[in-house]
């Protein structure tokens, strides 16, 4: 399960969305993962099975591109070095790929678990 999220609760809220975006904005610059030529989702913990799952559900060629931005953010980090700007991740750039399939597979499974529980009276 998805830890719990202000997002929805902040995006309807237009005075408040305005007030939170540059502060959203420099905690992204200063978190440096896009320095490094990651993705957002790139962060995600690979050790849960719901994790595991969704990778296997990616295309291969985004699955490829995982890896590769994964292994040259782990030698940039080894070398101490940043990706010259041109390389790195720019905030357009930076978008989800997979938590969509993360989400799909836990509503498939709370669909399943109800469907398991169900109880058919007379």
């Amino acid at each position: 399960m998805s830890a719990p999220s202000l997002a929805s609760y902040i995006a309807k809220r237009p005075m408040l969305k305005r007030w939170m975006m540059p502060i959203a904005n420099w905690y992204t610059d200063a978190a440096g993962y896009r320095k490094l030529g990651l993705r957002a989702d790139d962060l995600i913990p690979e050790e849960t099975e719901t994790v595991q799952k969704a990778l296997k559900r990616l295309p291969p060629k985004e699955a490829y591109d995982r890896v590769f931005r994964i292994r040259r953010a782990f030698q940039c980090s080894i070398s101490h070095n940043l990706l010259p700007a041109a390389e790195q991740v720019k905030p357009e750039e930076d978008v989800e790929y997979l938590s969509p399939i993360i989400r799909a597979i836990e509503k498939e499974a709370a669909e399943r678990a109800d469907l398991d529980n169900l109880v058919v009276k007379r």
